[in-house]
């Protein structure tokens, strides 16, 4: 709700009084303890004081509106952004050059003559759109004269030149430090500064940059929020401060440095500097640990006197501010502070749903820390849901993918792959049935091959030679809803109650490769006992009688009669297994799926389905 003197200055610029209708503009453009940032009203306000001459107006409209908001009205609003642009915004510039050039309000050879400049300008600058723009106004085939050409490839702004050769004007002269062969275009100065940062030269880079960065501070401190920065100022204000950040050695700060940088910084929209403003505000770093504020102090700041903004309590609302548009920018880090804060007890708004929302945000944007505290938290909740450890295992693998040691370890205790025969022996018979298929030793010449004959069997088996599945989890397995994509639930408990839920990693290309093929063949049939494979009786008399003896070997028990007809069993004989030559066996179930090529027509086949 507006104050007294908020009140006062609507009353004045609803009576028409320029002044009065600047300084409302301004107070709905950035917002006030009264009044809520509204753009268009801003932009309602700053345009009637405009058009009274005012000419803050019309440098604010053409700094601070953005071009989705003046396209509305693009022909009445051009002639500010055009002005503004004379005053030399660049950002006015762009807007200018949008409006002339995509809506067409230039109507005019000249009017669009001046906005292919502004356009110029910007792209010089390093606005990436006003380069896109460029190239389709000239075409691919269009090259741009060797200054422009060169600009543009190392983005360096026309802006900065302009404040550069404003303060050589009032006689600060060349920037300290520079040959004189870096003596002229602020744009060579960037190319050489682009290319020490690039190269690591930290030392160098903080040398030559830091004159350009206190001349834009002071730039500020006189035009006030008349003036905007280009993108390459915003970057050369971000590396400074964390070059400063950085303890560097034998570097003389003035007053409010480095704060001063990142406050500008964040206040362009630079991500790095939101971050850090926002950790300043909460008194932490990224993990949530608190700093105090000697900690963060150096020691010729506590005798000079100056401020690094790790003093005083910690202001959680103005942290959450900035950490919100830092990660609303695409930085991981900015959610994962923001978890932290939300956890944090001395946080009058604490709040664990919050904080684990942020924190699968930064996860999912493959910030490691947050997917290692995100597997650690589902594995501790799996008795709530069962299902937390496959999103444990989930969270694990992307952090073991990342090099996060304790994820691998973790992930060997959630999932191993056991060594021992009884994990081990079941896979081997396929290779022991291809050897026998292979010399003839042990099956019918006639017998057709195991992959033709008992497709669901042998990609049973396959799967427990490549996962290492005991033989009740290769012939019970429902696989279908086994398969999660980065592992398998092996739980066979409804059909074999001895057994224990576990998962297996699926690690391997080829694994993968293998597992899309056998859920393609299963995915039609019921794996359950009612399905064309039978109950577990059934299944594992059809391996023993396939494979003989050698599937015997350290053989689990699995219900009373298994491998013979007995009390109570169903009469399960060599035509319940589908073996050719047999005859039909009383007690055989009703409903299966006879296998192609079977020899008698209606000898009952469980599991012969392709």
């Amino acid at each position: 709700m507006a104050n007294r003197e908020e009140l006062a200055i609507i009353r004045n610029a609803r009576a028409g009084q320029a002044a009065a209708q600047l300084e409302l503009g301004k107070l709905y453009l950035f917002g006030s303890a009264g009044l809520p940032q509204s753009l268009p009203t801003a932009l309602h306000w700053l345009e009637r004081a405009a058009r009274q001459d005012c000419a803050p107006a019309w440098q604010l409209i053409g700094n601070h509106i953005p071009f989705e908001l003046a396209q509305r009205n693009g022909s009445a609003l051009a002639t500010w952004y055009e002005r503004a642009y004379d005053d030399g915004s660049v950002h006015a510039g762009l807007v200018f050059a949008q409006l002339a050039l995509e809506t067409g309000v230039a109507a005019s050879a000249d009017a669009r003559a001046k906005a292919l400049r502004a356009l110029e300008d910007a792209a010089r600058a390093g606005f990436p759109h006003a380069q896109w723009m460029l190239a389709q106004q000239r075409g691919p085939a269009a090259p741009m004269a060797g200054a422009a050409a060169a600009s543009l490839s190392t983005a360096a702004p026309a802006a900065a030149a302009r404040s550069v050769q404003a303060s050589a004007r009032r006689g600060a002269g060349a920037t300290p430090g520079w040959p004189a062969a870096e003596h002229g275009a602020a744009a060579d100065q960037y190319a050489v500064l682009e290319q020490a940062w690039e190269a690591g030269r930290a030392e160098e880079y903080l040398e030559q940059a830091l004159p350009l960065a206190r001349e834009l501070v002071r730039v500020r401190e006189e035009q006030g929020e008349m003036q905007r920065f280009a993108p390459d100022e915003i970057a050369l204000l971000s590396r400074c401060a964390r070059l400063l950040d950085g303890r560097a050695a034998g570097v003389a700060l003035e007053a409010g440095e480095p704060d001063c940088f990142w406050e500008l910084a964040a206040a362009e929209h630079d991500r790095h500097a939101q971050l850090t403003m926002g950790l300043r505000c909460a008194r932490m770093q990224i993990d949530g640990r608190r700093i105090a504020g000697k900690a963060g102090e150096r020691a010729g700041d506590r005798a000079a006197g100056r401020s690094t903004g790790w003093n005083g309590p910690a202001n959680f609302k103005k942290a959450i501010r900035w950490l919100t548009l830092a990660g609303e920018q695409g930085l991981a880090e900015a959610w994962y502070a923001l978890s932290r804060i939300y956890i944090k007890p001395e946080f009058s708004q604490r709040n664990v749903a919050d904080a684990q929302k942020y924190l699968e945000r930064a996860a999912e944007m493959g910030y490691r820390e947050a997917q290692l505290e995100c597997g650690h938290n589902a594995w501790r909740a799996r008795r709530e849901n069962e299902s937390n450890d496959v999103r444990a295992v989930y969270w694990l693998q992307k952090a073991a993918a990342q090099g996060s040691s304790e994820a691998g370890a973790l992930l060997a205790r959630i999932a191993p792959r056991p060594a021992a025969s009884l994990y081990t022996e079941t896979g081997a018979l396929l290779r022991q049935y291809a050897g026998q298929a292979q010399s003839g030793a042990g099956f019918d010449a006639a017998r057709p091959d195991l992959f033709q004959a008992h497709p669901l069997l042998a990609a049973r088996l396959e799967l427990a030679a490549l996962f290492k599945l005991t033989r009740a989890e290769a012939l019970l397995l429902d696989v279908k809803a086994a398969d999660q994509g980065h592992c398998l639930v092996i739980d066979i408990r409804a059909s074999y109650g001895r057994s224990k839920r576990r998962l297996v990693l699926v690690e391997a290309g080829q694994e993968r490769q293998a597992l899309d093929r056998i859920v393609r063949l299963f995915a039609q049939v019921d794996c359950g006992p009612s399905g064309p494979e039978g109950n577990y009786r059934q299944r594992l008399y059809r391996l023993r009688t396939l494979l003989g003896p050698a599937s015997r070997m350290n053989e689990e028990e699995g219900a009373p009669g298994v491998g013979a007809p007995g009390v109570g069993a169903p009469g399960l004989g060599a035509a319940s297994a589908g073996l050719p030559g047999a005859g039909a066996t009383t007690g055989a179930p009703d409903a299966v799926v006879p296998a192609a090529g079977t020899p008698a027509a209606g000898t009952p086949d469980f599991g012969l389905a392709a």
